[in-house]
């Protein structure tokens, strides 16, 4: 719903006041939107460099992309094909681009999986940094991350879990 895939069920999504499922406040509000997820839009045919400068140029940004790929440990790699990375090196590809877009809000989607935890102390540095230029960082984890001074939401199991073998043997409903 924040990153404007869906509509809330019940209640509202607003951007300065504004609810963003209007055409025009949804063009805006994307604007303002950096996100990271399972699927890494990763170009495998392009260079680990070429990968954050596309998105770069796209912002009409420059000069971001090689500081973003040395912060996340990349430097190195930066001549070579994204198709070689491993999936923590993918992940740390998505959070330089993410840095070198420089979108005040960020939703990340399990940001930390497949990092090493070299890897995840950086993602909670690039938030901490974020967050103390007055970014919005939204994140989305089964994995702990450590964020300074965190409002936590806690959902409910969106589907009752199905019962399996093992919970029908510690019950005993289990006539085998």
């Amino acid at each position: 719903m924040l990153a404007g895939f869906s509509k809330p069920s019940t209640g509202d999504v607003l951007c300065n006041g504004h609810d963003i499922t209007e055409s025009g406040i949804f063009h805006q509000y994307k604007l303002h939107l950096g996100w990271v997820s399972l699927k890494d839009a990763v170009k495998e045919k392009f260079t680990v460099l070429e990968n954050v400068q596309w998105f770069e140029i796209l912002e009409g940004k420059e000069e971001r992309s090689l500081p973003a790929l040395e912060l996340m440990g990349l430097e190195r790699l930066a001549k070579d094909k994204a198709r070689m990375l491993s999936m923590g090196q993918r992940k740390r590809l998505q959070l330089a681009r993410l840095l070198a877009i420089d979108r005040p809000i960020w939703l990340l989607d399990e940001p930390s999986v497949a990092l090493d935890d070299d890897g995840v102390k950086l993602l909670e540095y690039i938030i901490a940094e974020h967050r103390k230029k007055g970014g919005i960082v939204i994140v989305a984890t089964h994995l702990p991350i450590q964020i300074e001074d965190a409002m936590y939401l806690r959902l409910p199991p969106r589907f009752p879990r199905r019962m399996t073998l093992v919970d029908m043997l510690d019950r005993g409903d289990w006539a085998g």
